[in-house]
Order: structure tokens, then sequence, then C-alpha cells
């Protein structure tokens, strides 16, 4: 499949890029190269396969969900360099 420069310049385009003249006429050639070797995949027999989501077997390692005792609030602010007894206090980042 030959692409034309204006199929060039759209996926350019899209992609936010500016190529030169030269980079258009070759990018032409790449891009129909590798638009005539995903056409060749569609030749592949995959009756019988069935679609995979990884390439290899993978399973999650997930412990389980149990609710446990959290920090006191008074031992989470213990070594707190600056606390109100309610929460930590830092510095003002977006102004007073």
């Amino acid at each position: 499949m030959a692409l034309q420069r204006s199929d060039v310049q759209r996926v350019a385009l899209l992609a936010r890029l500016e190529p030169t003249p030269d980079q258009i006429d070759r990018l032409a050639t790449e891009l129909a190269a590798i638009v005539e070797y995903v056409d060749s995949l569609a030749e592949v027999d995959t009756d019988g396969v069935e679609p995979l989501v990884h390439a290899i077997e993978q399973t999650n390692v997930l412990r389980p969900d149990v609710a446990v005792a959290s920090l006191s609030r008074d031992a989470a602010l213990a070594n707190a360099p600056v606390h109100n007894g309610v929460g930590f206090r830092v510095p003002a980042v977006l102004g007073d």
C-alpha cells in the first residue's frame, strides 16, 4: 500500500510533528513498509488460538483485605515536628 504525502502529513499533524519535505518522503516509504507488514499478519492462521492479555501466564499476588487497628491520633502525631493536636502542621504552599 503506497502512502501519499497527505497521509504522512496527517499522521504528523496528529503526532504534533513538523517534518521537512525530505522527511515526509522518507516517512512515506517507512510507514508504507510498516503498513505492509501489519497487513501480512492477516495471513496468519489463528483458528483455535484463544486471545491473550499477556504473552506469559500471570497471576495476581494479593494479600487478603482484612481490617486491622490503625495508629491512634496521639501515636501518629507523637513524632511530628509541628502539630495542632488534630493534624500535622505544614508550611503554606499556596499562600495564607
